[in-house]
């Protein structure tokens, strides 16, 4: 007779114990709320303390703005440089083409997206020539200055120039009596005494007579920057004595255009 099975005893706790593939993960743990609008708020003030850094330093003229060449105004200033030697103007762009631009120009805010140059224009005039044949961008770096008036960006202009490459005593003359006629100054004394103020007094009486020159002889002269201190002041004093001499000037070198400062010199002693 054959020997039954026995079965094993149902198991009470089978349907207690999950299965392996129903174990869900422990989902993360999140930050309390007020530590995320905590760290949200902290991100913004970072953010809008380096936008009011950054908006500041433009304004104030310690951030350079890369700016296009278009946009710049040469003649929100009368400039004061009269010729450009173009030995200098070559050794410059040599410059800008191995180093990049190593100084910042400076400019004055304009209406429509513009800004008036007031001091950098051989800068200027060198990066244009070499966007002009491709071999840099037409963009030009640029520190913006707020002047108040336009006596400060006149200032600024004859600064920057006494400080990098010094004007002969005809171009100071002729920037002082320019600003006098566009009202900048009331009167040459006063815009002698603005603009050389660090000027000695000699320095600046001397550039007063070389006004002389400027109200007589400017837009005569072909080379009026090349006549020297000794020179130029004993024309000035020719010329308050008899101002009729400009008008013989004039002929002589209308009569033979001088080629060099050396041939203007001599038309200017003929008619003396």
């Amino acid at each position: 007779m054959a020997k039954r099975k026995r079965l094993a005893p149902p198991k009470t706790d089978y349907l207690d114990t999950p299965a392996p593939s129903a174990i869900l993960p422990e989902p993360p743990r999140r930050a309390p709320p007020i530590a995320d609008v905590a760290g949200h708020a902290s991100t913004t003030a970072a953010l809008e303390e380096m936008s009011d850094t950054l908006r500041r330093a433009r304004e104030e003229g310690r951030m350079a703005l890369e700016l296009p060449l278009d946009q710049i105004v040469t003649d929100y200033l009368v400039r004061d440089r009269i010729n450009v030697d173009e030995g200098e103007m070559e050794v410059l762009i040599a410059s800008i083409r191995q180093r990049g631009q190593q100084t910042p120009i400076e400019v004055a805010p304009l209406p429509g997206g513009r800004y008036g140059l007031i001091s950098g224009w051989r800068r200027l005039r060198a990066i244009t020539r070499l966007a002009e044949t491709g071999e840099a961008q037409p963009q030009i770096l640029a520190f913006l200055r707020q002047p108040e008036q336009a006596s400060d960006a006149y200032l600024a202009m004859v600064e920057e120039n006494e400080i990098r490459v010094g004007l002969s005593y005809y171009e100071r003359a002729r920037i002082a009596a320019r600003a006098v006629e566009q009202g900048v100054y009331p009167d040459e004394r006063s815009a002698l005494r603005s603009l050389y103020h660090a000027a000695s007094r000699a320095k600046r009486s001397k550039i007063g007579s070389f006004l002389t020159l400027v109200k007589h002889l400017d837009g005569v002269l072909h080379f009026p920057e090349s006549i020297g201190e000794r020179a130029g002041l004993i024309l000035a004093r020719e010329l308050d004595q008899a101002p009729a001499i400009a008008r013989r000037i004039a002929a002589h070198i209308q009569a033979d255009p001088p080629q060099t400062p050396l041939d203007e010199l001599d038309r200017i002693n003929a008619a003396l």
